[in-house]
């Protein structure tokens, strides 16, 4: 019998699997289960993106298309920043549509990345940063934020991290998890010292559209940001459209050539008939996409008003669809907190120790679910938490 372990790469071996998929496993092995864990939109993509997509089936668009996507698709992409960003992408040379975000951030880490590189990550933090920075090569430095803060990074403690070593950071403008929204001010605060330290920034913005109180302002267009700043998107979160793996990739054209070499190798080119729904969706999803937000908002200040008047203490948040309340009054790790909850009351929701040290006592919840369902998976959990305070 062979042993195989030695066979494997290190790197690959030390990955802690996503502590998501745990509980979400889990409560999909039972019965009457309320998920508030999976970051998906409860909506459907929208009939007319399905019907684009078909269409292209029926007139035999089934071939590759040029690894960068079809130019179609990165004009509208490209139409779509510049009126949300003031940035002018050109689609030929600064856009990239890729297997979802997750695989735009994958290349954008392995275009930048040398061995040893360090990367800042704000934490808590969606499960993948981490892990994609180590599978770069690169040293993942974590910095911890607090519930008092709303989780927002502070210009000290971004400087306090930055060494010789530091390649970039990894920004998230609506959070994953914390629903946390950057304004313009503060995002100057922290572009003047990825500046004087000649830093690059990765930002996220996949929850872009799903801003609910302030006006959203991408990274790149704070004022000399663009040129440094690999812009990261896609239409899972705003579109509703997560199982067609589309997102897309806006840099200049040194960062996109690079990223570009990569994508050539591992993927070829996103599917070609998601392709053709997305162009869809830039061109006529305008109003569904309001419709989304408008729901998502209302489902917000629904589940956020009564999380704090159940004692789970929680911060508004301004975007994306997470609450992350405090669940210190209970005296239960978050984990503790989170299996007890799920077997006791058939409530799903993730720990918040796994998006880092600084997730621990706190939950993820999403409200990406019908107000029928919150109401009830509220009314569980303030039953659950009575027991125990």
């Amino acid at each position: 019998m062979i042993e195989h372990s030695h066979y494997l790469s290190d790197t690959v071996k030390n990955l802690k699997p996503s502590g998501i998929r745990k509980f979400f496993d889990l409560a999909s092995s039972m019965e009457g289960v309320i998920s508030l864990g999976v970051g998906e939109p409860d909506f459907v993509t929208p009939w007319n993106v399905r019907e684009a997509c078909i269409l292209s089936l029926e007139q035999g668009y089934t071939s590759y298309t040029a690894n960068a996507g079809l130019l179609e698709l990165r004009s509208e992409i490209s139409h779509y920043l510049k009126e949300k960003t003031t940035i002018n992408y050109d689609p030929k040379t600064e856009i990239i549509v890729t297997v979802g975000a997750s695989q735009a951030l994958d290349i954008a880490l392995r275009a930048i990345i040398n061995p040893g590189d360090e990367v800042i990550v704000i934490e808590p933090s969606f499960v993948a940063y981490s892990s994609l920075v180590s599978l770069a090569g690169g040293v993942p430095v974590s910095i911890q934020t607090n519930g008092e803060m709303e989780f927002k990074l502070q210009p000290a403690e971004l400087e306090a991290a930055i060494t010789e070593k530091t390649k970039g950071i990894i920004l998230c403008s609506p959070s994953n998890p914390t629903g946390t929204v950057y304004n313009k001010e503060e995002l100057e605060s922290i572009a003047k010292i990825i500046e004087k330290h000649d830093l690059l920034v990765l930002s996220d913005e996949i929850y872009a559209e799903l801003t609910y109180d302030d006006m959203y302002t991408s990274f790149v267009s704070i004022n000399g940001m663009a040129e440094r700043t690999i812009l990261i998107s896609g239409f899972s979160k705003g579109f509703a459209m997560t199982g067609w793996r589309l997102g897309y990739v806006a840099a200049n054209p040194e960062f996109l050539s690079a990223m570009l070499k990569i994508h050539q190798y591992s993927m070829m080119c996103a599917p070609t008939m998601a392709q053709y729904a997305a162009i869809e969706a830039m061109k006529n999803g305008k109003e569904d996409v309001l419709h989304m937000k408008k729901s998502y908002r209302q489902r917000r200040n629904l589940f956020v008003g009564a999380l704090n008047d159940i004692g789970l203490t929680c911060h508004v948040p301004g975007g994306a669809f997470y609450a992350f309340p405090s669940i210190k009054i209970t005296n239960l790790s978050s984990e503790e907190f989170a299996e007890a909850l799920l077997l006791e009351e058939k409530v799903a929701v993730v720990p918040g120790s796994v998006f880092g040290e600084s997730g621990e006592g706190y939950i993820r919840c999403s409200y990406a679910s019908s107000l029928d369902q919150l109401q009830e998976a509220l009314k569980r959990m303030n039953r659950f938490v009575k027991k125990r305070i």
